[in-house]
């Protein structure tokens, strides 16, 4: 495990840390720039983001086990594994092309190389899954962690009670109320996501929610 002290996103893409080689700069601009996602109820800036940090926590947890190429690779998949989501569910199969065509299109030359491994982490999160976290590589599983990890987030009500709501098509009250068998049967594949989000964790936000509903009027 390595120390880390970044605590913006100016410190994780200017690489403060030294956890993969050069920094992310030149992504994050186009992002900023250039992704059409960025106000999105729930597939927003936030949640590519959200993503980001906690992949970038994860490297510094697997220390030497996760090289600074690798690192970069799953970095950068982080930020673009929902680049330019439509803001609506379902054919997830052709939200990942959409991503994956919008990052071929601002790839870096010094990361062609690198291509292969970007577009295999990125298809990993299509939702529902295709295979069990358990015969993805490390790297996809630690990926696809951080993507679930939204609902046990501080921002988890405006993310997917709301901003879900809008993308399923749903009520927020029908979103909440799908909480706790979501929660319930939600599992990590990764020692890193288990250490931050054990299911003490998990079983607080069920009992929140279950809180919140007996908030509403019947």
């Amino acid at each position: 495990m390595k120390t880390i002290t970044s605590t913006s996103i100016g410190d994780v893409i200017s690489n403060k840390d030294g956890l993969y080689n050069g920094d992310l700069k030149h992504y994050f601009a186009v992002v900023f720039e250039h992704a059409r996602n960025l106000n999105n109820a729930y597939h927003n800036f936030r949640h590519m983001f959200h993503v980001v940090f906690l992949c970038h926590q994860a490297i510094a947890y697997y220390g030497d086990q996760i090289t600074k190429f690798q690192a970069r690779a799953l970095l950068i998949a982080a930020m673009f594994h929902d680049f330019d989501h439509p803001g609506r569910t379902g054919n997830d199969d052709l939200n990942i092309i959409i991503a994956l065509r919008g990052l071929r299109k601002h790839l870096l030359p010094e990361d062609e190389e690198m291509w292969v491994v970007i577009e295999s982490l990125i298809q990993a999160t299509e939702f529902p899954h295709r295979l069990p976290s358990h015969e993805l590589s490390l790297l996809a599983q630690i990926l696809r962690d951080a993507d679930m990890s939204q609902a046990l987030s501080v921002a988890w009500i405006q993310q997917i009670i709301f901003g879900l709501a809008v993308e399923m098509n749903m009520t927020p009250r029908k979103v909440l109320e799908m909480q706790s068998a979501f929660l319930g049967s939600l599992k990590f594949s990764t020692a890193w996501a288990n250490s931050v989000f054990p299911r003490q964790v998990i079983d607080a936000k069920i009992q929140e929610a279950q809180g919140l509903l007996e908030c509403l009027p019947a």
